[in-house]
This record gives C-alpha cells, structure tokens and sequence, in this order.
C-alpha cells in the first residue's frame, strides 16, 4: 500500500479559486459584448430612434460639462457612461424642454437613456448607486404635460420640436371614399389597393412595403402578411379590397415579388417595389389630392382604428386585427368612442 499511487485532489479553496477566475472573465466578456447584444435583439427602427436618443444625450452632455462622449460610443462602449449621474439625466429632461421638444418625444428620450446607463451598469461603468438614483429620474404623465405645455407657451417656448403632427388625423366618410375612389390607371389601381391595406385592413406603412404578389390568395379573398412587431404571422379577409386588388393583379402586379410597384414621376409603374418613405410620400400626395394637407400612413391605420372602435369592434377582436401585443392601444381607440352621456337620463 505504501507503493500505492496517491491522487492529488484540488482542495474546495483551489476550486472556488478557479471558478471565481473564470466568473470574472465571464462577466468581462459578457460586459463588453452587453451593448451589442442588446442591440441585436432590437428592431431597425428602435435601434435609429434609441441612436437619435443618445446623439442628444451627448449634445446636452457637451453643454453641461464643456466635452462629453460621441453618440456613437454611448450607444456602444460602456465606459462612456462613467460619470452620469442623475442630475445629469434630470437636467437632461429640462433641457429638452427648453428645446422646444414634444413631452411624449422627451419621455421616449428618457427612456433609451434609463435603458443604456442599465447596461453600463451591468457592465460595471456605473455603481448601483448611480443607477438607482438615475431609475427615479421620470417623464411626464398625460395631464401633466397638458400643464407643462401650457407653461411653455406662456413663456414662447415651442412644444413640438419638428414636423410631427400632435395627434393623427381622423379621416371622415367622405374623405375615406375619396380617397379609395382612385382612377383606372396603373398607378390609380396601384394606390387604390395601397390605402386600401391600411383603411380597410389596417396595416402598418412597414407591414404594406413587406407584401409580395405571394401574400395574396385571390380566389380565398385572403391577405396572409407576417407582423414583425408581434412576431406573427396573420390571414386576413380581404373585404372591400377585393374588387381593387383582382383589378390590379390582373392589369399592373407583377407575376413574382413585391406586391406594390414603385412610380415615376409621369405614374409609369416601375418593376421595383415601394419602399416605406415611397409609401409615406405617396399617401401624403394623395391626402392633398382631396385637400387634407400632412396626411400620413399611420393617419389610415389610425383612421381604420378608430371607425372600427366607433362601430363597436370588441377589444380583443381589434387588438387581434391591428396586430397588438397588448389591449393598452385597442382600449384607447374603444374609450375614445365612447358617448361621454350615453345612459343620462333626464326627466
């Protein structure tokens, strides 16, 4: 036995020594690669909205304290938040006031900051403590940027900071027929089934440029689209679309591809198809064909939303149709169609 071959064990103080090695090179690793992943996850637009975000985060910050770092690396090197506080961020909230930006556009502001300084927390650039105190920096509620609004204007303060309308329009009757009453040309079949997708089905500007001719069954009468929002894929009933897109596929869609051609000048359909800001022009230039001035794709989602509300769609069906994750946004629509007396009795 004495001859015997002795295994050598690593104590319990070497082994927690080496799993606390390699935990800290996890969390390094997973540190520096914190903001891209967050990032990857994260749709196109939100990543451009969160980018404009932080390039006036660090505009302010260049103000606030004479040199601050580039948008670029607050968006992507934890490092760069080393030293934010929440006075900072607070004083953020102020100075975007005095911008002359929306309160709803300051609260989406906000809120990419919170998220970032999260991040570089977890990274380890700014102390719990920081971020605690940052976390409690908040927006503005409805009616207290009805207050706030009203404050700015007594001192001349601009309240929207850009083109963006306060509110979508609402399209009426008349003005809906108008315009899905497009003439008999390439380009009039064309536009009549592109303000049909959103006034009749309600689809939104990205959803419609993501159709191909492959989307559509005509003899079922169904549109089969993917929602990237809900991640989902829906059929829906064609409706009054019907007649429109049997014309257009038959005189003006292409036999493979997108289903909406992209136009020339001259309304010669081309063998590309619409883009998102082609479609926000084009449903502008229509809206001023039968005099509604600054009308938007959003504004026929809108619209569609709320006649749909009017007319007594239940809450789940609507938010099921309009491709919500959540009730929150069908609620709205269905309480602002509520009549404020219904049930006042008077005798």
């Amino acid at each position: 036995m004495d001859n015997a071959l002795t295994v050598q064990r690593p104590s319990d103080t070497d082994a927690l020594a080496v799993r606390s090695e390699v935990g800290q090179a996890a969390n390094a690793a997973a540190a520096a690669a914190a903001f891209a992943d967050y990032r990857s996850r994260k749709a196109p637009n939100t990543v451009r909205r969160q980018d404009a975000a932080l390039a006036l985060f660090s505009e302010y910050l260049a103000e606030a304290a004479g040199e601050a770092p580039s948008g670029d690396a607050l968006a992507s090197t934890p490092k760069a938040w080393a030293g934010v506080t929440w006075g900072l961020v607070e004083g953020f909230v102020k100075w975007l006031l005095l911008q002359g930006y929306a309160v709803g556009t300051i609260n989406v502001r906000l809120s990419t900051v919170k998220t970032y300084a999260k991040l570089a927390a977890k990274a380890g650039a700014l102390e719990p403590r920081d971020l605690a105190l940052i976390q409690t920096v908040s927006g503005y509620s409805r009616s207290e940027a009805k207050r706030v609004d009203e404050r700015r204007e007594a001192r001349d303060i601009p309240t929207r900071n850009g083109d963006k309308k306060p509110e979508p329009l609402v399209l009426n009757r008349p003005e809906i027929e108008a315009l899905k009453g497009q003439p008999d040309t390439p380009q009039g079949r064309r536009d009549a089934v592109l303000v049909g997708l959103m006034l009749s089905l309600g689809l939104r500007c990205g959803e419609v440029a993501a159709l191909t001719v492959a989307n559509v069954d005509l003899k079922a009468g169904e549109l089969t689209f993917y929602r990237p929002k809900v991640d989902v894929l829906q059929t829906h009933d064609l409706k009054d679309l019907q007649r429109p897109m049997a014309a257009y596929l038959e005189h003006d869609a292409l036999a493979i591809g997108p289903l909406l051609r992209a136009s020339r000048k001259g309304g010669d359909l081309t063998h590309a198809g619409m883009t998102t800001r082609a479609i926000t022009d084009r449903v502008r230039v229509l809206g001023e064909e039968i005099a509604v001035d600054g009308l938007s794709a959003h504004d026929l989602r809108h619209t569609w939303a709320t006649w749909a509300a009017r007319s007594g769609t239940p809450i789940d069906r609507l938010q099921d149709a309009g491709g919500w994750a959540s009730p929150s946004m069908p609620l709205r629509y269905v309480e602002a169609a509520k009549i404020a007396n219904e049930g006042v009795i008077l005798t």
